[in-house]
């Protein structure tokens, strides 16, 4: 829901409103995510659509920075290249199997961390003109080294899974 305004105001250079916005995104999920696990209100409908949006919100972020030549494209493709992947496999999965459980690995959370950060740091040196270059490279390779990982990491995961459903 808040996807849009951020892509917006970042194509109008307007990074701490987008900055704002990707927060409020941030907060209103965690609360959300709290709620849930407190009060039990999760749903198989929620359980997808949550870390889609999230997903979404992510992904339109860095196309939308890697557009405006703020972060490598070549990371931006990497990062849309695992994602693919892993829906891909796990929509195979569930086609062969009927049944499908996605886990984030370690790597997955340290990844969506790193590239949270990378997208926050973008936004806020930009709206306020600073000057972020050994940080941005920092994290650019936090990122870079995370996706793999975690991309590794569920390719493994994935081909035990399938192996192990196809001998059934």
């Amino acid at each position: 829901m808040l996807t849009p305004p951020v892509v917006l105001f970042l194509i109008f250079d307007e990074y701490l409103l987008a900055l704002g916005v990707f927060f409020v995104a941030g907060f209103s999920d965690g609360v959300d995510g709290f709620l849930a696990k407190r009060y039990g209100w999760k749903t198989r409908l929620g359980s997808i659509l949550d870390p889609l949006a999230d997903k979404t919100l992510l992904l339109a972020t860095f196309i939308t920075l890697g557009g405006l030549s703020l972060i490598p494209l070549w990371l931006v493709g990497l990062i849309i290249l695992r994602d693919a992947i892993i829906v891909g496999w796990a929509a195979a999965y569930q086609a062969i199997t009927q049944q499908l459980e996605v886990r984030p690995n370690l790597f997955s959370k340290l990844n969506t961390v790193a590239q949270i950060l990378l997208a926050l740091v973008v936004m806020f040196f930009n709206g306020m003109e600073l000057s972020w270059h050994a940080l941005q490279d920092v994290l650019v390779v936090l990122v870079f080294v995370t996706t793999v990982l975690s991309g590794t990491v569920y390719l493994i995961e994935w081909a035990g899974k399938t192996r192990t459903a196809l001998r059934l």
